[in-house]
Parts: structure tokens; C-alpha cells; sequence
């Protein structure tokens, strides 16, 4: 998003001094993206931030010139990920058509707005699945921490339906192990507090132990010890897989 705005400023901004400021940031930071990509197969930063860094990189294209952007690589990334947030979503979708936020000033909406139903774009249907019986699938979790307080680390295995998220996979965690997942009975469904924000839920405390803004803590997600490119809400394991939740600062 600061790539936009930089962008932003430098087509109106007519001072030269500031302009080459802003030209050196913006090579700097766009050259940044694709040496990212190149490095990790079309992966930038990770699946929630490759909307605007498709913009960034779309907007941004005289500054890093003569060099070239492989746009199909990283577009495969894109292809390969079922997007549900709608901030995702919304992100997304302008880069797919080479577009950025940035063109949103010279729109004509007013062409669009009488637009007839016959010209708009039809609705796909979607293929109910309700009834068709799901594989099950055994997946690992643990929890740990070695940074605060008193320390503590519990490892469990689940089974849960191909297809589950990583969110549904804790909550059977604390339904089939109460004692070590569920430690407070005032905790009713789940040893974990979750807050709704707009890339879905986002996980504060397990085990009776939050992340807090003040330490710069929060709980990591992690997977053969990489971060996971997804929230809990989305982000759907594999059999056999490991998950660990890991307090972590940052």
C-alpha cells in the first residue's frame, strides 16, 4: 500500500528534489518485490499481501524498467489460492486486469452505472456438496511456550474431514482434550479467544496466555517451521501434518 501512495505522490508532486526521492524509494522497493519472487516461486510476502504487492508492482513498472516482471509466475500463486475474505478478494482483483487503487481516480463509473442486466456479468452457480461424505484425515497440533511466564508445550492428534480448517481442527483439539486444551471451565468450547477482523478470525489467546501490543507477543502458526500463509479460518491441513502454535514476538 505505501508503494501506491508513494506512486501517487510522485505523479503530482513537481518539485524534482522530492520527485528523485521518490524515485529511489520506489526502485528500491519494487526491485525488493520481484528479487522476492524470484527467490520464492512467485511468492511475495504471503497470500494475503499478494494483492497489493500485484498492484504495487503494477503501477510501479517505469521504476524498476529496464528490468522485466514474470506477472505469470506470480499470477499462478494467485490462481492456485481460494480467496473468501472479501479484503482479499478486493485486493486481488484490480492486479488481475492490470490494474491498481491508482486508476480508481480516472474510472467512469457513470458509463457503468445504467449498465443493462444483459450486459453484466453472469453469475456462476455454485456446486452444492452437502451429503457427499468427506475422507478424514489426522492432523497434529501443538501448542508452546518458551517466552513468558511459566512454560508450557502440549502436542495432540486429531481427526477431523478432508477439507477442515485449521480453525475447526483446534476446536476438536479442546473438545477431545479438555484437560490440556481447555484448562479455565469458563472457557466453554475452546481454550483459545479469537477476535473477527477483516482478513477473518485472528487468534489472541491459547492456553490462558494472550499476545499482547505493550511485548510485541502474538501466537505464530507454524508449519515445518514456516509460517503459514493463511488464518486459522481458511488455511486447511493436509494428512498428517503438523501444525504448532508457537508465542512468538515480533
Amino acid at each position: 500500500m505505501v508503494a501506491l501512495a508513494l506512486t501517487c505522490v510522485y505523479n503530482y508532486v513537481e518539485l524534482q528534489d522530492v520527485q528523485d526521492l521518490l524515485w529511489e524509494a520506489l526502485w528500491t522497493v519494487s526491485n525488493s518485490f520481484l528479487d522476492e519472487q524470484e527467490k520464492r516461486n512467485g511468492m511475495i510476502g504471503n497470500i494475503y499481501s499478494m494483492g497489493l504487492a500485484l498492484q504495487a508492482l503494477e503501477a510501479t513498472r517505469k521504476f524498476y524498467a529496464p528490468r522485466k516482471w514474470d506477472c505469470a509466475q506470480a499470477f499462478s500463486v494467485v490462481y492456485a489460492h481460494n480467496y473468501q475474505q472479501p479484503m482479499a478478494i478486493a485486493q486481488v482483483l484490480p492486479a488481475l486486469v492490470g490494474r491498481s487503487y491508482l486508476d480508481v481516480a480516472g474510472l467512469d463509473c457513470a458509463a457503468t452505472k445504467n449498465m443493462s442486466p444483459g450486459r453484466q456479468l453472469p453469475l456462476s452457480p455454485m456446486l452444492g456438496t452437502h451429503g457427499i461424505p468427506r475422507d478424514l484425515i489426522q492432523v497434529h497440533y501443538s501448542i508452546t511456550n518458551t517466552l513468558q511466564g511459566k512454560h508450557f508445550q502440549y502436542s495432540t492428534s486429531v481427526t477431523v474431514p478432508s477439507g477442515s480448517t485449521l480453525l475447526q481442527v483446534m476446536e476438536v483439539a479442546a473438545e477431545d482434550n479438555p484437560q490440556t486444551f481447555r484448562p479455565e471451565p469458563s472457557q466453554l468450547s475452546r481454550s483459545f479467544q479469537m477476535e473477527q477482523a477483516s482478513w477473518g478470525p485472528y487468534v489472541t489467546s491459547i492456553h490462558g496466555l494472550a499476545g499482547s501490543k505493550e511485548d510485541r507477543t502474538y501466537w505464530q502458526f507454524l508449519h515445518a517451521g514456516d509460517a503459514l500463509d493463511e488464518g486459522v479460518g481458511t488455511y486447511k491441513p493436509h494428512d498428517g501434518e503438523h501444525i504448532e502454535a508457537v508465542f512468538s514476538t515480533y
